[in-house]
């Protein structure tokens, strides 16, 4: 189809509107297998996707679903479906539009499955439990067409290895379906294009102009950033005057603890009364919602929040972004940025504030890359085989299915292309037995191969626990949180169990904006009155902690490698300057180790570039080491450039800390016992569904998963340790939480060019390391003043002070 119908061009012209080329290239190669669309946000994205569905259903009435809309969010499907039913109405198509989300009422879910609309807008979690149903060759006959809205955040997790296993199986029941991907921040178009297509055919990529390049810089205050800290409270006044000369402002925090903290802080600064919301994961849906609600109507000034307005949803007239801390991800900046101005050609307006000095440093960074258009990505690994053992349960679920036929449709999806028949056959049998050391117990023996050869499950009743369980979010461990009333007052969201176990009455934490007191824990619901102080103690919710990129690590490398720094604001280049004269900076290509005494202990300083959660492990490793080499460490903390270790005795010469073989057998045995490898365990375990989280008639509790998981992993490890599951566990943690790859990557790149400075006293760049959250607490006050006078001294040294 490369015309219009008279219908939509008739609408196009009421409103004095052209289609745009790219939604027009979309219309002519509506008959493809697969495209990918990579448009700027505002550029009409979602419409050039929806286009040929709409031109087909106005020429060619089609009894059933036409096509499905998939997205990461519930709030993106909601969104979408508003957006798309009024252009619908307005030309008089006969085309039912409904969304299926975990919001989606039972009664209306079971009437979907009855009676189909033409366009169905979920999620990839939906879309597997459809899939599993034995009624899924009716429900999704005649289906035309899939769009993937948002394909790179998809891309970048579990759900979306998911998904396209999801897509497999549509292929099968559908062989002409046509597959579409949406994005506007892409880094490697072709890396996509292959997970997006049927493997081994094609993928059409199609790149509509960027437009103009967006208004993006930093804030500048009064205040200059402070050394070290997360927060950015300083900022606080200039913030709000932006809130103030702006319509709509977005205010992404990196976590959701953060957003509570920075969203508190500015309404006490908040004089005027200035209508401002926040809107994170962790809230009640119901208050989310009316957010939404008042950001629609343009009620809002301002609305504090994190990744859950990261992606493609029209709320508002939003006119201004203003990313708090270093947005550690330029692919993230950029999608973020785009949330304003949500216009095709109209310049999105951001401001970056960042939270201390090297954040400056980053943020700098990072506008440089925004401006070059210089995507980052880390490569995705082979498809997870957790992933893979949940896909065959929901396939048997379905009914009976051939093994071989399977594996055909599992390798034609992207992520598993590359699954050799030993691996699969692997995951079926822990499928079919729960592996060696747990084929005695029935309840893992959940498939059985027929006399004809087909598979199914061994007991039809476990088709409720399965698709109970189904999806790859795991959710931390988290309790309610209740107004006290005799019957259970208004919800505000969720606080985490760990958190909830530090709760003593009378205890104050924020949330949802206000200060609560813990009053009681009743039946599993946290129960609290509101507080009218004004310091509480904090909900430290998990939220995302994001870590640097490879790229812009880089990048902070290179400007660190500059003479000076007439790009960096005054207070910023003279804090690198006194660095570079008391000590030296980092460069690329090599390893800077500086050593000094702090506080009667003697520090280490490892600057590794290497991202958070590998600088973490590395700390775990070199204190392992240090213990090894008698010289008592005492703790460590990690920063997302850098690994700070002190104890009793000073490193003379850290080299032979960093012998790759001694590392890679120091994480190994580190790795067997850890409470890490459990964790990513219990995660992996709930995944492939050796573990069920949701059970008929009430889920179980964080402990009780976790006690169930924990007896599990330390049976197998005993008595199977090279079984599938620990196998994946240990794939998984090398990969994500303790990112080995990244050590390792770093330890190539710096090989034996390792930088020992010793000094008497803290430098700069280490100083902010001192006060980070999560290090060893000795004495919080007495060692900011320490600090401070550490700070003071190196000031008058240089002649700054």
């Amino acid at each position: 189809m490369s015309a219009l119908p008279q219908l939509i061009t008739d609408w196009f012209a009421a409103r004095g509107w052209q289609p745009h080329p790219h939604q027009l290239a979309m219309l002519a190669r509506a008959e493809d297998p697969a495209t990918l669309l990579i448009a700027p946000t505002g550029g009409g994205k979602t419409m050039a996707g929806f286009l040929p569905t709409l031109a087909e259903l106005a020429t060619h009435p089609h009894a059933g679903l036409h096509t499905l809309y998939v997205s990461p969010l519930k709030a993106l499907a909601a969104d979408i479906k508003r957006n798309l039913t009024g252009p619908v109405t307005e030309m008089g198509l006969p085309i039912r539009i409904e969304d299926r989300t975990g919001d989606t009422s039972a009664t209306q879910k079971r009437r979907q499955r009855v009676d189909p609309p033409h366009i169905l807008l979920t999620t990839p979690e939906s879309l597997a439990l459809l899939l599993s149903y034995e009624d899924a060759p009716r429900i999704f006959a005649g289906l035309q067409r899939v769009v993937v809205d948002e394909i790179h955040a998809l891309a970048e997790s579990k759900r979306g290895d998911q998904l396209f296993l999801g897509l497999a199986r549509l292929q099968g029941l559908c062989p002409g379906l046509r597959r579409v991907g949406l994005s506007a921040t892409v880094e490697d178009p072709a890396a996509i294009a292959r997970l997006l297509a049927r493997h081994p055919d094609p993928c059409a990529i199609l790149q509509a102009d960027p437009g103009p390049a967006p208004d993006i810089r930093m804030l500048e205050t009064a205040e200059a950033p402070p050394w070290a800290g997360g927060g950015a409270a300083y900022a606080i006044p200039a913030v709000l005057e932006q809130v103030k000369a702006h319509r709509t402002t977005l205010i992404f925090h990196n976590t959701r603890a953060q957003a509570e903290i920075f969203f508190h802080n500015l309404w006490l600064a908040n004089d005027e009364g200035l209508p401002i919301g926040i809107h994170h994961g962790s809230l009640d849906r119901l208050q989310r919602q009316r957010v939404e609600a008042a950001m629609v109507r343009g009620e809002l000034r301002a609305i504090v929040c994190t990744g859950t307005l990261d992606l493609g949803i029209d709320w508002g007239d939003v006119d201004l972004i203003i990313q708090i801390g270093a947005p550690k991800n330029v692919k993230r900046l950029v999608q973020r940025i785009g949330r304003a101005n949500h216009r095709y050609n109209a310049p999105s307006k951001a401001l970056l504030v960042p939270a201390n000095r090297f954040e400056v440093v980053e943020c700098v960074a990072a506008l440089e890359a925004v401006r070059e258009g210089a995507l980052d990505g880390e490569p995705r690994g082979p498809g997870p085989r957790d992933v893979l053992c949940q896909q065959i349960l929901i396939t048997a679920c379905a009914g009976p299915f051939d093994a071989e036929a399977l594996f055909a449709e599992v390798t034609s999806a992207g992520p598993y292309a590359a699954l050799t028949r030993a691996e699969f056959d692997a995951c079926l049998d822990f499928c079919a037995t729960g592996g060696y050391a747990l084929a005695a117990y029935d309840r893992w023996r959940r498939l059985m191969q027929r006399p004809d050869g087909l598979w199914q499950l061994r007991d039809p009743r476990a088709v409720t626990n399965i698709r109970m369980n189904i999806g790859t979010i795991q959710d931390t461990d988290t309790l309610q949180v209740r107004l006290r009333r005799n019957r259970g007052g208004k919800p505000l969201g969720e606080i985490e169990e760990s958190f909830a176990a530090t709760l003593t009455p009378g205890d104050t934490f924020l949330i949802g904006g206000q200060i609560v007191k813990y009053e009681g824990l009743r039946e599993m619901t946290v129960e609290v009155s509101r507080d009218a102080r004004k310091k509480p103690r904090i909900a430290t919710f998990m939220g995302t902690k994001f870590a640097t990129s490879t790229q812009l690590s880089e990048r902070i490398l290179a400007l660190f490698a500059q003479a000076d720094w007439p790009q960096l604001p005054a207070h910023t280049a003279d804090w690198l300057s006194l660095q570079r004269e008391v000590s030296r900076l980092p460069q690329q290509g090599r390893l800077l180790v500086e050593s000094f005494p702090f506080d009667t202990r003697a520090h280490t300083c490892v600057y590794g570039f290497a991202g958070r959660n590998a600088q973490q492990t590395l700390g775990l490793l070199l204190t392992n080491r240090l213990e090894e080499m008698g010289l008592h460490p005492l703790g460590f903390v990690a920063t997302d450039y850098a690994t700070l270790i002190w104890g009793l005795d000073p490193v003379e010469d850290p080299a032979p800390l960093f012998d790759a073989a001694r590392l890679r057998e120091g994480l190994g045995t580190w790795l067997a016992g850890n409470a890490v490898m459990k964790r990513t365990f219990k995660t992996s375990a709930t995944i492939a569904g050796l573990i069920e989280r949701n059970r008929p008639g009430g889920r179980k509790t964080g402990r009780q998963a976790t006690f169930s998981s924990d007896i599990l992993y330390d049976t197998l490890q005993k008595y199977d340790p090279d079984h599938l599951l620990l196998q994946i566990t240990r794939e998984e943690a090398l990969r994500g939480l303790v990112d080995f790859g990244r050590i390792e990557e770093m330890l190539a790149r710096i090989g034996t060019r390792i930088d020992h400075v010793r000094l008497d006293r803290v430098t700069p760049l280490a100083a902010p390391m001192l006060l980070e959250v999560g290090k060893v607490p000795v004495n919080g006050a007495a060692e900011e003043r320490l600090l401070a006078e550490e700070a003071a001294r190196l000031l008058e040294t240089a002649g700054i002070g």
